[in-house]
């Protein structure tokens, strides 16, 4: 009896101390729990969440993320984190608040709307604003901000993804993908990198890395320039000279980095352009848009991801007004101590101060191609930034065997893009959209982030028409 009794209470305790951990975890996840935010006149069916993980105990590094599941059975649905780019541009105030997420801020910028096309309906959608002094994430170290880069991104991510499923443990496991757009074309397949590769030194397998898809995003300079170039004198955008010059100065230009001879001939570009929005050239651009300086086009180009236009042409404007009032901060969990004196949509300083930007992420690729991942890359066909030409180059680059030729793919009867199959990759293609291709096309966009959950070619002709 005594030797039962023994072996009985640490039994007892293990459990007791599971039930202690649980209540803790549960406790947590509660705190960081968002209720009714300001301007909301609307219910919703699903559970939302906001908060800071800490990723550098030394300096205080800590990401500010916004977690929303699933509108229907979270649990049976894959995790994806997105991600925005710049670098130094915001994911809650691009890609939640004008692209993929459930909340849209109305005109006003004091009340919010519902996206009907919300990529949470078909997944639970994790967006973290990277790298520190990108929207609320902050340092207490402030020299942190001035030395942002590539490397620690990734690093940063990846410890933010381990410290967030200990916060979230459900999701350990689950079906996980990263997405993106823009500078996050670098951001996305080397957070997938440091994923695989700390997986293979470790062995844990909290992270359940199954893919990756990003749009309109910044891979090869060398290609990427020579697309945009190339996008811009076909469209008639700028002149021959300008053409001419843009690939003898700049071809070999990093983005982050560009020479002076460079900036000289991307600002007579600029001229050129006149006051259109390079992201979506066929839309009308924001009335404050209109005092541009002249090398608008180069700041943008430095500032990868920025502003797109979709029938409403101002959403940043208004992303800007919603998230400085204070009681929105407030019911996001904003710790008032830290928060920026002014919240930005951008932050130009963590931009201007950017230290590594390797020329080309297409090694990381082929790296990535091998290990199995889901690959798809796609591009809206407006966008003069990183537009549709440079992708095609950085895809042909990649010297994959063609599964599938180029062909259409439809939405409702009418062509949607197109698409290419390509062993280890799938491109698409999304017509009329810009550089932000949830926001000028979101129902094309859910319909394209579907088939990419689901590992299924884009619709056909004959599969809408059959159904």
């Amino acid at each position: 009896m005594e030797k039962r009794i023994r072996c009985g209470l640490p039994l007892f305790s293990f459990f007791l101390l599971l039930s202690f951990i649980s209540s803790a975890i549960a406790t947590s996840q509660e705190k960081q729990k968002v209720s009714t935010l300001p301007g909301q006149s609307f219910n919703v069916s699903f559970a939302h969440y906001s908060g800071y993980i800490t990723v550098s105990k030394d300096t205080g590094r800590a990401l500010f993320y916004w977690f929303f599941e699933a509108t229907e059975d979270p649990a049976s649905k894959p995790l994806v984190l997105w991600l925005n780019g710049g670098p130094g541009c915001s994911s809650i105030a691009y890609g939640l608040a004008e692209e993929i997420g459930p909340f849209h801020v109305n005109p006003d910028g004091k009340g919010l709307h519902l996206n009907p096309y919300s990529w949470n309906q078909v997944a639970n959608i994790l967006f973290l604003d990277s790298p520190v002094g990108v929207g609320f994430s902050y340092s207490n170290s402030s020299n942190d901000v001035l030395n942002n880069g590539d490397e620690r991104t990734a690093k940063d991510s990846l410890k933010f993804l381990q410290e967030w499923f200990k916060k979230f443990p459900q999701y350990k496991g689950r079906d996980f993908y990263l997405t993106g757009e823009s500078y996050a074309g670098h951001y996305v397949p080397q957070l997938a990198q440091a994923i695989v590769r700390s997986q293979k030194l470790t062995g844990e397998k909290s992270i359940n890395l199954k893919g990756y898809m990003v749009g309109n995003a910044l891979t090869d300079d060398f290609h990427d320039h020579l697309g945009i170039f190339q996008f811009m004198w076909a469209a008639g955008l700028i002149s021959d000279q300008t053409y001419k010059l843009l690939n003898v100065l700049c071809d070999f230009q990093s983005f982050v980095h560009t020479s002076t001879a460079c900036e000289k001939i991307l600002e007579a570009a600029s001229n050129e352009l006149g006051n259109i929005d390079p992201y979506s050239i066929f839309t009308p651009s924001c009335p404050a848009s209109t005092t541009f300086s002249r090398n608008k086009l180069l700041k943008r180009l430095h500032s990868v991801g920025r502003m797109g236009e979709k029938y409403d042409p101002c959403t940043e404007k208004h992303s800007t007004v919603y998230f400085n009032l204070p009681e929105v901060q407030k019911a996001l969990h904003v710790n008032a101590a830290v928060a920026p004196s002014k919240w930005e949509t951008c932050n130009d300083a963590v931009n201007e101060n950017w230290k590594d930007s390797p020329r080309s992420v297409l090694p990381i690729y082929h790296e990535l191609i091998n290990s199995g991942l889901r690959i798809w890359m796609f591009s809206g066909d407006t966008d003069s930034v990183i537009p549709v030409t440079s992708t095609r180059y950085n895809v042909d680059a990649l010297k994959l065997p063609t599964v599938t030729p180029w062909h259409a793919w439809y939405d409702d009867g009418q062509v949607g893009g197109w698409s290419q199959e390509y062993k280890g990759l799938t491109f698409v293609t999304v017509r009329g959209a810009g550089h932000e291709v949830p926001l000028h096309r979101p129902k094309e966009a859910l319909v394209l982030f579907k088939a990419f959950l689901l590992g299924s070619p884009m619709p056909t002709l004959t599969e809408v028409q059959d159904s």
